[in-house]
């Protein structure tokens, strides 16, 4: 029994010298020394011995487990050491490499229009006032010549919140009023851009939240050339001199007369398709004179003052720009998208 127990531990230490994984090492420990291990076996045997053998027996398998144990835990000691070598080396950062470039980020598209036009009618004299995103019904509607159940109302689905009164603006229009009540009676040039919020169908032409860029001019002696020329003059300078433009006559409660400005639609070529709904061309505004009672709630005398507003969505104009077909690109959050731009 002794001679058996000097051989496995010979071999255990073989073993031992040769394992060079923790993973390795584990399944040595199971083998030699676990419950089931082969010194485990031994010291369960002894009851099968003389009497006279089982102390020299015990003594000698104790010792030898004892001193694999103490092998075991140095050669463990090693691997570990070994390992953690082997990864310091494996990921160690050489510093004389240069640093990752960093990704700058970008202003969204959107945002790069709404500067655009803000900068084109800047040069033109125009100053920048902001209104609220969060109107009341009276400023929104009632104060421009939409009172309650007008049918115009049925042009623009409202998101109203849960105080009465109180809703998403639906157009930038409401900051016609604010603007003019703050500076009557003194002559006014303002464009007023910002969000609005309709509650509507997603499609390639439209979008529950978009952008808007609104206009406005009130003075004396103002007339529909004046507008006609400051909404030529943008064109040119928004997509160059030879764009072609059309005024349709249209319908706005705020304005009299009201018209739609049209523009050859790029994306085609005139020949048609399904953002200019296959008529070559694109609406860019709607516009006209202010309304007489517009006018009067603003605190300006419709008999002394006129006055003409505009109103134009950035992601329309980019779109047209960029020949981009789809205006949810804007808001899909698709960084492939934002990139290009």
């Amino acid at each position: 029994m002794l001679d058996e127990i000097k051989e496995i531990e010979r071999k255990a230490l073989e073993e031992l010298a040769q394992a060079s994984t923790e993973s390795e090492l584990d399944l040595w420990r199971t083998r030699y020394l676990g419950r089931k291990g082969a010194f485990t076996q031994v010291l369960r045997g002894l009851g099968t011995l003389p009497k006279e053998e089982r102390p020299a027996v015990g003594k000698a398998a104790n010792e030898a487990k004892v001193r694999l144990e103490g092998a075991y835990k140095a050669r463990l000691e090693e691997v570990k050491q070994a390992e953690l070598q082997k990864a310091i080396a494996s990921e160690a950062v050489d510093v004389t490499l240069p640093g990752r470039p960093q990704e700058i980020g970008r202003l969204h598209p959107s945002t790069q229009t709404l500067r655009e036009i803000v900068d084109i009618f800047a040069h033109m004299g125009f100053q920048v006032y902001d209104a609220p995103d969060v109107e009341t019904d009276e400023y929104n509607f009632q104060l421009l010549n939409i009172p309650p159940h007008h049918p115009a109302r049925a042009m623009q689905d409202t998101f109203y919140t849960t105080d009465p009164g109180v809703l998403l603006r639906t157009h930038t229009s409401p900051g016609q009023i604010r603007v003019m009540r703050e500076f009557a009676p003194e002559p006014i040039r303002v464009v007023l851009p910002g969000k609005c919020f309709r509650y509507e169908q997603v499609t390639a032409r439209s979008e529950f939240m978009f952008h808007q860029v609104e206009g406005l001019v009130v003075g004396k002696n103002i007339t529909m050339a004046d507008l006609k020329g400051t909404i030529v003059n943008f064109v040119r300078q928004m997509f160059g001199p030879g764009r072609k433009l059309r005024f349709r006559n249209s319908y706005f409660p705020f304005v009299e007369p009201g018209v739609e400005v049209d523009m050859d639609c790029i994306l085609c070529g005139g020949k048609g398709c399904r953002v200019c709904k296959y008529t070559g061309w694109l609406e860019i505004m709607g516009a006209g004179m202010v309304h007489p009672v517009v006018l009067k709630n603003g605190g300006y005398d419709p008999e002394v003052y006129s006055g003409f507003a505009f109103g134009m969505g950035p992601e329309r104009i980019h779109m047209l720009k960029h020949r981009i077909d789809d205006i949810r690109f804007y808001f899909s959050n698709d960084v492939r998208f934002l990139s290009q731009m």
